[in-house]
């Protein structure tokens, strides 16, 4: 390692967030700029520790230990080399990923563990602004057509992978842009939609083609679909969303996340001047602590939310991990987003009973304090209240893709769990028809969709040519360290 001692000469250290008063006024990403020699620093804390976890905790298999160390001594063209062996889009996991890498540091055992995600984003940011990053071209052409249905990080992987392998690669998309929810469900202050554009035109000049406004069974037949490619990857994601069937719920002024956060995503791509759904001026219920709550807390602040509250049912995590939850599993504890950071209430522990409202639109809800016993939740005695609500978001999850008349006619089978069954070869119960990310996984992360991207393209790649030196990270079963 560059510096053997770094973890204990050097405590852990990122980017500032710029000031709240400033950013929710504006759209731009939250985080100041990071100077360079801090950041190597930052790498040096990477110990020599024999056996890397962090390297398990990524489903990517992430070659960290490796690019700390060369970040460390200032060689940036090699760090990026390393990171894109084994990650197509680093700019989209350094922004967004959850980090479970950083949960199994062997560091984090019992100091703060490596900043892996920033000294990742720095990489990729660095090499886009240093020209490094190129379209990497294939050495040959196979004659073989693929067809990628879906363009979130999954079907975005499968598809650069299979184009540098040689094949005719065309992505299917049915809304009018390229990015699946990188495009509309991330909102601009957590990604700005330059970094997706800059990696859309590399892929276009490798060769990918890119079908927009296509929706598969109404502008192209199923048949034609599996008649005219020799594979085809479905990779559509869990977007079917779990609803709250609470007395009241038909009230308007009640809308799910990804009803919500899409048109405030078109606003800053110019589509509209303002949003059909906003919290402006208005008192704000989400219902969901996650991350796509997270996002509409933070879109609701910049639009002028008079209030904002967020409710989560689960009891409130510890600020450090119990004994249940030991290293190196996903940390459950309580974290706090730049949203978070920026206002609002966070109540934990509590159930909507019921939604109030006046002349046909929601006005409050009432909720009940719960507690965990035994696998489910019971109501505590006397704790019902209520709270104004004129906009009411629902971020309760995803419960698998949709189903509907196209995969019907296609004829894959469900699992149990409501995803598109497949092998773990990622194959469908149907010829040369495969699926990748969270359609066959279930809702998951985006570090999860870009590993099985890679990996169902190797897949794919071994299924049309008989043998492939695409790598594979993960097998189609591969479950997270939790």
């Amino acid at each position: 390692m560059g510096e053997p001692t770094g973890f204990i000469k050097w405590g852990r250290t990122g980017p500032k967030r710029r000031p709240v008063a400033l950013r929710v006024h504006d759209w731009r990403e939250v985080y100041e700029e990071f100077p360079r020699k801090e950041l190597e620093t930052q790498a040096g804390r990477c110990m020599d520790c024999g056996i890397p976890f962090c390297n398990n905790g990524c489903p990517l298999g992430n070659l960290i230990p490796d690019w700390n160390d060369l970040v460390y001594r200032g060689h940036w063209q090699e760090a990026i080399e390393r990171l894109h062996a084994t990650n197509n889009f680093p700019e989209f996991t350094g922004r967004l990923c959850p980090a479970p890498c950083e949960s199994a540091c062997v560091l984090g055992i019992n100091q703060d563990p490596v900043t892996i995600k920033q000294v990742e984003l720095e990489i990729i940011d660095r090499a886009w602004s240093e020209g490094w990053v190129q379209p990497v071209l294939p050495s040959t052409t196979t004659g073989k057509r693929v067809a990628v249905v879906g363009s979130g990080p999954a079907g975005l992987a499968v598809a650069q992978q299979l184009t540098r392998a040689g094949h005719e690669v065309t992505v299917i998309e049915r809304a009018d842009r390229i990015g699946g929810l990188l495009r509309y469900g991330i909102p601009e202050f957590k990604m700005e939609k330059r970094h997706l554009d800059r990696r859309l035109e590399q892929m276009r000049l490798e060769g990918t083609h890119f079908r927009t406004n296509t929706e598969v069974g109404r502008d192209i037949s199923v048949d034609d679909l599996v008649n005219s490619h020799d594979a085809v990857v479905l990779a559509c994601g869990a977007t079917m969303w779990r609803d709250l069937p609470a007395e009241g719920r038909q009230l308007d002024g009640i809308h799910q996340a990804m009803e919500y956060l899409p048109i405030a995503n078109r606003v800053q791509e110019g589509d509209f001047v303002e949003p059909r759904i906003s919290a402006s001026g208005k008192h704000v219920i989400i219902i969901g602590g996650g991350d796509t709550g997270a996002d509409c807390l933070g879109t609701a602040h910049r639009q002028g939310a008079a209030s904002v509250t967020q409710l989560e049912i689960m009891p409130e995590p510890p600020t450090s991990r119990a004994a249940s939850n030991p290293w190196p599993q996903w940390s459950l504890v309580l974290r706090t987003s730049s949203a978070h950071e920026e206002g609002g209430e966070r109540l934990f522990g509590v159930s909507t009973s019921r939604f109030i409202g006046a002349n046909g639109r929601v006005s409050a809800l009432e909720l009940d304090e719960v507690q965990l016993r035994n696998g489910s939740f019971e109501v505590v005695p006397n704790t019902r209240r209520t709270l104004p609500a004129d906009l009411v978001l629902l971020a309760l999850g995803f419960v698998g893709p949709e189903k509907g008349s196209w995969l019907e006619q296609l004829g894959v089978s469900i699992d149990a769990r409501g995803n598109v069954a497949r092998s773990d070869e990622y194959q469908t119960n149907v010829d040369k028809v495969f699926v990748a990310g969270d359609m066959g996984r279930g809702q998951s992360l985006i570090v999860w969709a870009i590993a099985e991207g890679r990996a169902c393209a190797a897949a794919v790649d071994e299924f049309l040519m008989g043998e492939s030196a695409l790598p594979s990270p993960i097998r189609a079963s591969d479950r997270p360290l939790a």
